[in-house]
């Protein structure tokens, strides 16, 4: 958790530019919210149901932990969709993006419940030992 699910038109992203997606995905997440690396994961399909493409190339579903402000949520969609823009070769507007709440207490990690956001470094050290 957080859970990036990306699915695209086949052949839409290149599988070369996928792990730049990913990379990205992953460090804006971690920069905006504070959420340790290990905690976010990056899926890509093609031409799945789930999340719908309807009229989009690229359809980027996250799930999130509650607790996220609406700026950091706009940020999170804003820079996330303009990294596969760019990695992709896309229009912004052949994008889209849907974040999901989650509480903490649904998600486990490590076959732990996560920790709320902000809780983060109490509940690594404690898995580190």
């Amino acid at each position: 958790m957080p859970l990036y699910i990306c699915n695209s038109i086949k052949g839409t992203i290149p599988a070369t530019a996928k792990s730049r997606i990913a990379t990205e995905i992953t460090d804006i997440h971690c920069q905006l919210t504070g959420a340790p690396r290990t905690f976010v994961h990056v899926f890509f399909l093609e031409d799945a149901t789930m999340p719908p493409l309807s009229d989009y190339s690229v359809m980027l579903m996250g799930s999130i932990r509650h607790g996220r402000d609406d700026d950091t949520k706009i940020s999170l969609t804003t820079k996330m969709s303009a990294a596969i823009a760019h990695h992709a070769s896309l229009e912004n507007e052949k994008i889209g993006m849907t974040l999901l709440d989650v509480p903490a207490s649904w998600v486990m990690e490590g076959g732990e419940v996560l920790p709320e956001p902000g809780e983060e470094e109490q509940w690594l050290k404690h898995h580190q030992s």
